[in-house]
């Protein structure tokens, strides 16, 4: 929903267009309206936001079934790329018309947006704001899992579960630059071929395939590795099941919306770990760690080593369409809101 000429408008008050959720619900209950633009407090920055890139996670934070409950309204959107517009107080190395990233954890869908200054990192001018506005949530998740919680070493195998999403892209592509033969699994044959063009060395349709049976056989019986889960649900044990001896088990989130039982006899039989993947704790608990990932991140990406695929580019009146399309499964890779 759009509104005419507002009354900030009337009174000659900077305003800014916003995506607001305004009640609980699903994305078509989302409006578009005219706030009040942002001022850079202390210690803060004003971004004009060129690139929002939305998450799976968003559909369920603006329907009030995420860990992360931001209070009412709020702007989805986790992630933005833009140039900075304003500089506030006690903010030093950076200035006015920078181009930069930063991870907000939602807000992002509006024409301006006020980051603390600690969130940005800088981009350099090679690297397209899409690009860039999607590379801190799947890419972070992504290389943390594999490089600090797997550990993964060159020569191991890797099964990527829910490979054609925007996270098992970024586990295709991370996976191959860290050495590792990729076997990705996903629902269907379109999705399979996109992954292979990515850089998987094998694939599993798990619709039409036993996920556990087809990863043994690729693996001559010997099971994954390192599993990289970002869906859940039945798929997981299937998967669990196919893990290698002393395996990883990677736990990244539950896409498919239930939450597994697994019988942890398997984990003794095989002498694999479970390991938990918290990336939005992460950040927090380790914030030099992270920066350092997303250093690296930037510099592959800039480097074209990493492509983030852009499924769709929305402007703010359709980001309810591009939530539902996540929503859907419809989406492979990242969508992003350019205002």
């Amino acid at each position: 929903m759009l509104i005419g000429t507002s009354v900030r408008e009337q009174a000659g008050a900077p305003i800014v267009r916003a995506v607001l959720c305004e009640r609980f619900g699903p994305p078509d209950t989302l409006v578009v309206e005219d706030v009040d633009a942002p001022v850079a407090g202390p210690g803060q920055v004003v971004v004009s936001v060129a690139a929002a890139a939305l998450n799976f996670f968003d559909t369920l934070i603006i329907e009030d079934k995420y860990q992360f409950k931001p209070p009412l309204p709020f702007s989805p959107g986790a992630e933005l790329a833009g140039t900075v517009k304003a500089v506030g107080d006690g903010v030093t190395g950076f200035a006015i018309g920078e181009r930069v990233m930063a991870y907000t954890g939602w807000g992002a869908c509006r024409e301006e947006v006020a980051v603390e200054a600690g969130l940005l990192v800088r981009l350099p001018d090679n690297l397209e704001f899409a690009s860039a506005a999607g590379l801190s949530v799947t890419y972070g998740t992504t290389l943390h899992a594999l490089k600090d919680r797997a550990q993964i070493q060159p020569g191991e195998t890797l099964c990527v579960l829910g490979a054609a999403g925007g996270v098992g892209q970024s586990a295709v592509e991370l996976g191959k630059i860290m050495g590792a033969r990729v076997i990705a699994a996903a629902s269907s044959d379109d999705k399979l071929d996109f992954c292979r063009r990515i850089g998987a060395d094998d694939t599993i349709n798990y619709t039409s395939e036993n996920l556990r049976d087809r990863l043994k056989e690729l693996t001559g019986g010997a099971g994954a590795d390192v599993v990289y889960d970002p869906v859940g649900g039945a798929l997981a044990e299937q998967a669990l099941r196919a893990t290698a001896w002393e395996g990883r088990f990677l736990v990244v989130g539950f896409a498919a919306g239930e939450i597994p039982r697994i019988p942890l006899n398997l984990v003794l039989l095989k002498g694999c770990q479970i390991v938990g993947v918290f990336w939005g704790d992460f950040i927090r608990r380790s914030p030099h760690a992270n920066a350092a990932n997303v250093a690296q991140l930037v510099t592959w990406c800039a480097e074209g080593r990493i492509r983030p695929h852009i499924h769709g580019r929305y402007p703010l009146e359709r980001t309810a369409e591009a939530l539902g399309a996540l929503a859907r499964r419809e989406v492979i890779g990242k969508v992003v809101i350019e205002p």
